[in-house]
């Protein structure tokens, strides 16, 4: 690895603490870098250039060093070149790719003792990308049985109101509920107090171990709203309780118990989102029939999974999903987070047992499974989820799908995406 592309992967944003992830704060110095095509996206062997223009107040900078690299997202690069910007731009001829996939190029300038960065990510036949992950023979068995191993622990509800949180339309409580494994799960509830029948959406969240507040916004235009955890653990603690678990007990979470597929962190999780559901349809407010789900990277993830798990479901939306085609890294390509086997994860191996287990998870099985329309969003330039991961799962969706591209984002939202995002499952629910 040479010593650019470790600075570079250093730099890269591995945490992601929400579900939707505000757009980055607007730097002194800007790195623009774009492909010469408007829509990012290229036939295989066309080849793509990308033009770099570093901005400071508003002008072209000319005398200033770009650093760059060009290759395949999250591979060694296969281009590391620098070039001196005469007229404020560089174009760097980038090349191609002969099969389906995503080219990145990242480029670094310095500036008064500060390094900025920019990048572009070109996609090449992005609608021929196809898994590598095992679709194991009893993946809807071993499902099926989970369901019915579920079924059979009592719900036993408890809900807590929460009069500080409660606002003159809705009813905030602090909720739990049963679950596998003599474990609970626990979220935050928000009824609509008018009397009526409502819609219900479940809120699924994206890595991390935080506290919740509920989607008050969303219940007083309508709609039922549960906000989950996944951790067994109540979600209105201190802070300081989550930094704790966070730093010890369920440091690494993503990968505990990963040798055995009845073992496995998420087996928990995923069937909590349906015990999730449990709740919404068991209240008298719920009007029976129209019920969401929806959530942003490892939530992107478990929208999917939740929406092909259980049928009472009738829509889904999926901000760059997680948990997308993890074997890539064995295949010479990007994988999903949690980036179990790339060969820069030490924290993690290819053994068979875990190779096994994860085919039981990844959400390119459970994508396949879809019946219910579904709204996607990424970008091109998502360095947590890369995007030909995601397209690995959104290929093999059969079930009614539409998907929206930023592609000048990374692992984060415009407003624009956001609001777009709600109001395609307000529509749907309040139709």
């Amino acid at each position: 690895m040479t010593r650019f592309y470790s600075v570079l992967y250093c730099l890269l944003f591995l945490t992601v603490r929400s579900s939707v992830v505000a757009q980055p704060a607007q730097q002194l110095v800007t790195v623009l870098v774009a492909p010469d095509h408007t829509n990012w996206e290229y036939r295989l062997g066309e080849k793509v250039k990308f033009t770099v223009t570093v901005v400071e107040a508003g002008n072209l900078v000319k005398d200033a060093r770009i650093y760059y690299e060009v290759g395949p997202e999250k591979i060694a690069p296969v281009l590391v070149d620098s070039a001196l910007l005469k007229n404020g731009q560089f174009v760097i001829e980038a090349g191609t790719l002969k099969t389906p996939g995503f080219m990145r190029c990242v480029v670094l300038v310095k500036r008064g003792g500060r390094t900025y960065r920019g990048l572009a990510t070109a996609g090449f036949a992005t609608a021929a990308i196809q898994p590598t992950v095992d679709l194991p023979a009893d993946f809807s068995g071993f499902w099926t049985a989970a369901k019915e191993e579920l079924a059979k622990i009592p719900m036993e509800p408890k809900l807590v109101l929460l009069p500080e949180r409660s606002t003159e339309k809705v009813s905030v409580y602090h909720v739990s509920v049963r679950n596998i494994n003599n474990s609970k799960l626990y979220g935050i509830l928000c009824v609509p107090k008018a009397p009526g029948k409502y819609p219900a959406l479940l809120r699924v969240p994206g890595a991390g171990i935080r506290s919740y507040r509920g989607d008050i916004a969303t219940a007083e235009k309508g709609i039922i709203t549960l906000e989950i955890g996944i951790h067994g653990i109540p979600v209105n603690l201190d802070e300081e309780a989550y930094y704790n678990l966070a730093a010890g007990a369920l440091n690494g979470y993503p990968a505990i118990g990963m040798d055995d597929k009845n073992r496995f962190y998420y087996k928990r999780v995923y069937l909590g989102c349906v015990r999730a559901n449990d709740l919404l349809c068991s209240l008298p407010e719920y009007d029976g029939q129209n019920l969401g789900v929806n959530g942003g990277s490892q939530g992107g993830a478990l929208s999917i999974v939740t929406a092909a798990l259980d049928n009472r479901v009738k829509y889904l939306a999926a901000l760059y999903p997680a948990l997308s085609d993890v074997t890539g890294y064995l295949k010479g390509r990007a994988g999903g987070w949690p980036h179990y086997f790339d060969v820069n994860n030490t924290s993690y191996n290819n053994t068979r047992e875990k190779l096994q287990t994860i085919a039981y998870y990844d959400v390119v099985n459970f994508a396949r499974n879809l019946k219910v329309p579904g709204y996607y969003a990424w970008g091109f330039n998502d360095e947590v989820c890369p995007p030909t991961s995601m397209y690995a799962a959104y290929n093999v969706i059969t079930a009614p799908k539409e998907l929206e591209l930023f592609l000048e984002s990374g692992h984060w939202t415009f407003p624009e995406e956001r609001d777009q995002f709600s109001d395609w499952m307000l529509q749907k629910l309040l139709k």
